[in-house]
């Protein structure tokens, strides 16, 4: 549960710093924002309709019943996000914002990190991307990747905001996770439940 929180608090950081560079967002975001434009929906309905999609899909994919906890992690991330905007933590740092932007990618792709080995609250798209990982052995950045440059093109048709901060969390933050993961077990005590290196066809576990 601890590998789990702090990783929740780290990608929130990371993800409060890619705000404040205002250099662009996500890709979720740009097709959140994208429908939007055309439907009179709130980015977090927009943000938990992907979410209840992915997990849907993993859920028919492994026969299994569907999971609330990504949607936990969604709320507390959220809520995290929230206070940090509010108490203005990231803009007191005076760090340049192509800087703050890099160090948020870091920090997303870490938190990302221990919140998948902890293996409880999954994000509902990373999710669907071990399984991609474990049933087509595809790299995790090349599965994660193709469900994010999907979202990505549609909003970008859409008219969502396409910025350097989206190619850079796109490449940089799915590129970390699966490299992250094997150096977190090297060097730590920390085990990793959710994204073993080496695959395997078992079904990932939901946390």
């Amino acid at each position: 549960m601890t590998v789990y929180l702090v990783g929740c608090i780290f990608f929130s950081i990371g993800a409060t710093f890619f705000i404040v560079s205002d250099l662009g967002t996500d890709p979720l975001d740009v097709f959140v924002l994208g429908v939007k434009d055309h439907i009179s929906i709130t980015i977090g309905i927009g943000q938990a309709s992907v979410a209840l999609v992915c997990i849907t899909s993993w859920s028919l994919w492994n026969r299994c019943r569907p999971v609330v906890s990504p949607f936990i992690t969604f709320f507390l991330c959220g809520s995290i996000i929230d206070l940090l905007l509010a108490v203005e933590l990231a803009e007191e740092t005076h760090i340049h914002r192509v800087g703050l932007m890099l160090v948020g990618g870091v920090l997303c792709a870490y938190g990302s990190t221990l919140i998948i080995m902890s293996a409880i609250g999954i994000r509902a798209m990373d999710l669907l991307a071990i399984t991609m990982v474990r049933r087509w052995r595809w790299p995790f950045w090349a599965s994660k990747g193709s469900l994010e440059a999907l979202l990505l093109v549609a909003g970008w048709l859409l008219g969502g905001p396409v910025g350097v901060g989206t190619l850079c969390f796109l490449l940089s933050v799915n590129l970390l996770i699966q490299p992250m993961i094997a150096a977190t077990e090297r060097l730590t005590s920390i085990t990793n439940l959710g994204l073993p290196t080496r695959t395997s066809v078992s079904a990932p576990e939901a946390g």
